[in-house]
Order: structure tokens, then C-alpha cells, then sequence
């Protein structure tokens, strides 16, 4: 749909306003800026040039500027801004790419006689099931200023628990990497040239211990198999990650990170957070109990919280209540069923799970840092492990050749 750049006087504020509309032709274009109270100055279609810039950057929407959108559209809408009027300021300003692309889509579907919520439905990558179905219901019940804010909370705690593990895992995946680079540098340059030394000082037929001929041997194999192993790596590495991202290996994946100890407490605290938080924002505003529990197993991030919670909206559908059903899986801390038992005994299920939600956020913020301060000492016996190795493999047969000498 062709875009136009206008410049308007607004009705109400008696103030000038420029931004950008998408319609099908200039008429249309006016049509839609009446429609917003604002009395068109200029409309003129905007130069392609300056819309193919677009090609060369990113449309992806940072999980930052999605909060920050979702606030200030939260503010003009609790402020009495129109929507249409809000969508446009907020697409004119922001410094994103990839959220002024898919405002100018969901500006031209509202225009279209789209709601909100699905308008933002055709764009599953940048908003999804949680946030849609969120929208809808903030709308159908008169209360989109209160529902974007709590969108905002739920993003900002997320994030926020995204940046915590990622920080807490930089640190020993570089340790990691260095690790793995200096193995194979002493293997390859290294390990040889030592190699040639011991022989030319003991003679072909020394005898060496046998971890440096174990040395010796996967240095040989290395050099002489690098252009098949290095090929056999990354297309191993290549296949899993691409299996990972089918169903059945995703639940392989899944399974398999729930029963790594260390890895696995973080896991199951961050999927119960997740589920306390998603399910208390949607039953707040308004969405049923079984397409509350539907939506939020979506959003678990994990298959086995995703299918256990699937399970049990069928069983909620036969009349039982959720935390009995939460109680009889073993995915789920007794905690949470009890909470939840309070929860529908008082009818304030909504801010018992937001409890829930902050009580296992602190035990994931403890349980990184507690992780944080294992691994790094783990990581530095692993690389000193590994250097003292290979200082073993040849300060052995020097000393032994040293001795023999002598004597």
C-alpha cells in the first residue's frame, strides 16, 4: 500500500503535525486524517527512494523498543489520545526500522475497519499470542490503557530475566571458547615441534611415557585429518541445531535440559515465573480460565510445560480445579498449586500468581548468581586442567632424558 507524507493541523489542539499514512490514493489518504480530527495541509506521496534505505538495515523489533512502544502507547491512550493519532505519533518518532514498518501495516489495517488486536495478529513475529490475545481483550472490555501497561510489566520482567541468564553464560562461554581455541593451537603448533625435540634428543627409538605418546597421537590425527574434521564439526553442529528446531527434537532438547543439574532448577524457575506472570495478566483482563491456560501454554518456551498444561485444560473442562490438576504434576513446585488453591478460594487468583511470579523471580536472580560463582572456577581448573596435561606430557620425558644423560 502506498505511503504519503502529510503535514495537518490538528482540531483540537490548533497545533501543525507531520508524519506519514498508508492509503490507497491521496484521497483516501485525506480521508483518514479527517477521520483522525486533524485538516489536512499537504499530502504527497512519499519518495520510494527513501524507503529502499530500509532494505539494508534490520526489521527485527528489539524486545527494548517493543517495551518502550507499548508504554508510551499506554500513556496517549490512558491520556485520551486517539488511537489512530497515538499509532502515527509513535511510528513518526521512533528510531526502530522494523517497528516503523509494521506500525505503517497496522496503521493501514485499522484504517482498513481492523481492530487493534487484529491488526497485530498479522504480524506473529513481532507480537505474539500472549500480547494479541491481550490487546483484544483490553479492548473488548474498555481498559487497552490498563492492559498495554501490564503488557509493559510482563515485558520488562522478561527481558530482564533474558539478560540475567545471557549475562551470567558470557563469561564461561568465552572461557569455554579460549579453552577450546588454545587446545587445538597447542595441538597443531605446539605439541608437534615438541614432538621433534624428544626425538632428536632421545633418538627415534626413546621410549616416551605414554600420555605424551597419547599427546603425540591426537596431535598427528588432528593435522592430518583437520580438512575433514573441521567440515564433519560444523555440519554436526549445523544438523543438531536444525533438529533442535523440529518437534521431536525439541522436546528431546527440552527433556534433556530439565535433567542437567545446576542447569535444570534455573530452568524450572524461569518456565514457572513465566507461567505465573502470563496467566495472572491474561485472567486480569478478562480472558477466560481455559483460554487463559491455552494462551500461556504457548508462551511456556518450554514443550513438556507446554503439553503438561494442554493436559490440564482438558481436565479443568471436566470440572476440576487447576490446582488440583497443577498439584498431580511433578513439573510444577507444590508451591504453586498451593498458592493457586488459596487463590480460588478467595477469588484473587490474579494477584496470588503475581506473588508466585516475584517470589520464583528473586530464586532465579539467586540461582544465576549461585551458578555464576560455580562455573567460573569450574571453567579455570578446566583450562588449567588442561594445560597442566599437556605440561605433564612433555616435562616428563625432558626430565627422564635429562636423567639418562647425566648418568
Amino acid at each position: 500500500m502506498p505511503i504519503f507524507a502529510y503535514v495537518a493541523v490538528s482540531d483540537t489542539t490548533n497545533k501543525s503535525t507531520k508524519g506519514t499514512i498508508s492509503a490507497n490514493n491521496e484521497s483516501d489518504a485525506i480521508e483518514a486524517l479527517k477521520k483522525q480530527k486533524l485538516r489536512p495541509v499537504s499530502v504527497t506521496p512519499k519518495d520510494k527512494k527513501t524507503t529502499s534505505i530500509s532494505l539494508f538495515k534490520s526489521n527485527k523489533i528489539k524486545s527494548d523498543d517493543l517495551v518502550i512502544f507499548t508504554r508510551q502507547l499506554s500513556a496517549m491512550v490512558g491520556a485520551g489520545v486517539p488511537l489512530l493519532r497515538s499509532l502515527n505519533s509513535l511510528e513518526q518518532h521512533t528510531e526502530s526500522q522494523g517497528l516503523k514498518t509494521v506500525l505503517v501495516d497496522v496503521i493501514a489495517e485499522i484504517q482498513s475497519g481492523a481492530s487493534f488486536g487484529d491488526a497485530l495478529a498479522k504480524h506473529p513475529r513481532s507480537f505474539n499470542e500472549i500480547y494479541v490475545n491481550m490487546v483484544r481483550a483490553g479492548e473488548a472490555a474498555g481498559i487497552l490503557d490498563d492492559i498495554l501497561k501490564r503488557l509493559a510489566l510482563q515485558q520488562e520482567k522478561s527481558a530482564a530475566i533474558r539478560k540475567k541468564v545471557k549475562s551470567a553464560m558470557t563469561y564461561p562461554i568465552i572461557l569455554l571458547v579460549i579453552t577450546v581455541v588454545a587446545f587445538f593451537g597447542l595441538m597443531i603448533f605446539v605439541i608437534p615441534q615438541i614432538g621433534n625435540i624428544l626425538k632428536d634428543l632421545g633418538g627415534e627409538d626413546a621410549e616416551l611415557p605414554l600420555i605424551t605418546q597419547i599427546m603425540l597421537g591426537i596431535s598427528s590425527f588432528i593435522i592430518s585429518w583437520w580438512f575433514i574434521l573441521i567440515p564433519v564439526f560444523v555440519l554436526g553442529v549445523m544438523g543438531i541445531m536444525r533438529y533442535i528446531r523440529t518437534p521431536s527434537g525439541r522436546k528431546i532438547y527440552h527433556r534433556l535440559i530439565l535433567k542437567i543439574p545446576g542447569i535444570s532448577p534455573i530452568i524450572k524457575k524461569v518456565v514457572v515465573a513465566r507461567f505465573a506472570r502470563t496467566f495472572s495478566a491474561l485472567t486480569g483482563a478478562g480472558v477466560t480460565i481455559i483460554e487463559s491456560m491455552t494462551i500461556t501454554a504457548h508462551g511456556m518456551g518450554n514443550v513438556l510445560y507446554e503439553q503438561a498444561l494442554l493436559d490440564a485444560v482438558d481436565k479443568v473442562k471436566n470440572g476440576e480445579q487447576l490446582s488440583h490438576v497443577i498439584d498431580q504434576d511433578d513439573l510444577f513446585p507444590a508451591i504453586v498449586a498451593q498458592m493457586l488453591s488459596v487463590g480460588e478460594e478467595t477469588g484473587q487468583t490474579e494477584t496470588v500468581l503475581v506473588k508466585v511470579a516475584e517470589f520464583y523471580d528473586d530464586e532465579v536472580d539467586a540461582a544465576i548468581n549461585g551458578m555464576s560463582s560455580i562455573i567460573e572456577p569450574v571453567m579455570i581448573v578446566l583450562m588449567g586442567s588442561m594445560v597442566g596435561l599437556i605440561a605433564i606430557s612433555v616435562m616428563g620425558p625432558i626430565s627422564s632424558l635429562a636423567q639418562n644423560i647425566k648418568s
